[in-house]
């Protein structure tokens, strides 16, 4: 079977998305070392705030921490030297041959990425529960009250028995569970 080139991210006919489990924070590490064998890896990411030495300083951090996505044709592509790469601790398998991933999955979350940055604020309404990602306030759960057209949203936190609005960027908010 010939082989066709194609984008980074796109499949060609056999192939699939798998998952590859890494070590505590070897995804970039695992990313990299994977990309030097010649596999084409998927690591989403989020803008967080991340709290050290009383400074909160924004960052690029992993959506699934400790995990990334690996495409593979596994009658091709000798998947078993994925398990023995710096930085990777598995290949998520189910008896004994990589497990895919569901269709469509990760065609979804690149179809919500910026280039490099996930965005998850695609269906925020108004009366909302949403989680806040990044800035001071990282963490904390609030009502959505306003949404603008300028990137800008007003949310309020339930704080010492009354509610206090805070105004912060659109993208530092994702949807509450």
């Amino acid at each position: 079977m010939a082989y066709f080139p194609v984008g980074p991210r796109a499949l060609a006919p056999n192939e699939r998305w798998f998952l590859v489990h890494t070590l505590p924070k070897s995804e970039r590490k695992a990313e990299f070392h994977l990309g030097v064998q010649g596999f084409r890896c998927y690591l989403p990411q989020i803008r967080k705030t991340v709290r050290h030495a009383r400074q909160l300083k924004t960052v690029s951090a992993p959506l699934f921490p400790r995990y990334l996505f690996l495409i593979l044709n596994v009658e091709r592509d000798r998947w078993l030297s994925v398990r023995s790469t710096i930085g990777v601790a598995s290949l998520v398998t189910c008896g004994g041959k990589p497990a895919p991933v569901p269709a469509g999955v990760i065609e979804s979350l690149i179809g919500r990425s910026d280039g490099d940055l996930i965005q998850l604020d695609d269906s925020l309404v108004p009366g909302q529960s949403v989680r806040i990602l990044a800035g001071p306030f990282a963490d904390f759960v609030g009502t959505l009250e306003r949404l603008d057209g300028a990137g800008r949203v007003r949310v309020l936190l339930e704080m010492m028995g009354t509610a206090v609005p805070v105004s912060i960027n659109r993208m530092a908010l994702s949807p509450a569970a």
